[in-house]
Parts: structure tokens; sequence; C-alpha cells
């Protein structure tokens, strides 16, 4: 069992492909036995996510800027809830108790969530896995971005490649595992329901 932070879109303008995506990630990620930590939102992709993730069994823990809390946009069926200060410390509450990373398509915070935490993996902050599930292309200038700066000389070589690319849900929820097991700290359990949280959190 793992807590996997999820990045992913909150914008209600998506493609319904897009919250179908984000509901198979929480089907898949709670029938594997791991906690879903994400942003408690309830709207688009991150509130599909969320609510999937429960329908399967998952237990779920959202963090949220007080700014966010009370306007109809919190997660109100979340099974944990953290309160922050604001945008900032809630990133990285959410790096810190999470034990890996996985990103969907989605817009500038994504890519601001999806950067600090590849960032962090390379200068050595962190040593959790992060991957990108990616099916339609969405982040394809990003990464060929990246890999443009490598070959220049801007971008070490270990900084590119500290992200894993996935296009299929159970090819980004294996590489998480994957990386997971090799992690002496946290090995991953059989599939199934997960256990009991931890951590410093109330109940919602």
């Amino acid at each position: 069992m793992a807590r996997i932070c999820v990045f992913c879109a909150s914008s209600q303008r998506v493609a319904p492909r897009y919250l179908r995506l984000a509901e198979l990630v929480g089907a898949e990620l709670a029938g594997r036995g791991h906690h879903l930590v994400s942003g408690c939102g309830r709207h688009s992709m991150m509130g599909a996510l969320a609510r999937a993730a429960r329908a399967a069994g998952g237990h779920t823990l959202g963090v949220i800027p007080e700014l966010f809390m009370g306007v109809g946009v919190e997660d109100a069926e979340v099974d944990e809830l953290e309160v922050t200060a604001d945008l900032h410390t809630r990133k990285h509450r959410m790096i810190q108790m999470s034990d890996a990373f996985l990103a969907l398509p989605g817009g500038l915070g994504t890519l601001d969530e999806l950067l600090e935490v590849w960032v962090g993996r390379d200068l050595g902050e962190h040593p959790k896995p992060v991957v990108v599930l990616d099916p339609d292309g969405v982040f394809t200038p990003l990464r060929d971005l990246v890999t443009a700066l490598g070959e220049s000389g801007f971008v070490l070589p270990t900084a590119v490649s500290a992200v894993t690319w996935t296009s299929a849900v159970g090819e980004a929820l294996d590489a998480v595992e994957a990386a997971l097991a090799t992690d002496a700290r946290l090995p991953v359990a059989p599939r199934g329901r997960g256990a009991e949280a931890h951590g410093e959190m109330r109940p919602a």
C-alpha cells in the first residue's frame, strides 16, 4: 500500500474522455490497495478521480488551501482532509505526505506540481517515483522541450530520465509500483483494499 499523489485538471472545460481517464486511474489505484492523495477538488478530473477511487473501496486524502474552502469547489466526501494556509503550503504538504507522484493531463497547476516533484527528484530532495500518464500526447511538447534542453547541455541526462512517461493506466501504475518495490522504505502490498491511513491528518 502506498500513498499516490495524482496531479490532474480541475477545469470543467476538458473533454469527457479525460474525465473517464481520471475515473479509470482512481479505480485502478484503489483496486491495487493504494491511497489517493489529491488537491481535494470536486470538479473535472480531480473530482472524477476521487469519486472513482472511493467507489472502488479506496481511501482518499485531500489537501486544500483555506481560500477554496466553503466556495463549492472542495470534495465534501473526502475521507481525510487537511486545510493549508495557501497554495504553496498545499503543494508541499502533498509532496511531503506522498510516496509517489502520477501526473495526468492538466493545466498550469498540474505543470507546476509536475515540475516541482521532477526537479526535487533530480536534486535529491526526495527519491519518490514521478510518472506521467499521457495517452493523447498532451505533454509531448514538454517532453520534447526537456529532451532538447538535455541535448543542448542545459539539462543533465539524469534529470531528463527522472520521469517515467506512460500512455496507459495499467502501465502507469505498474511503473509506480515497480519503482516503489525497489525502494526499501516502502514495499508494495498485494493487491486489494489498502491498510489504514497514516500521518498527520484529520477526518473530513
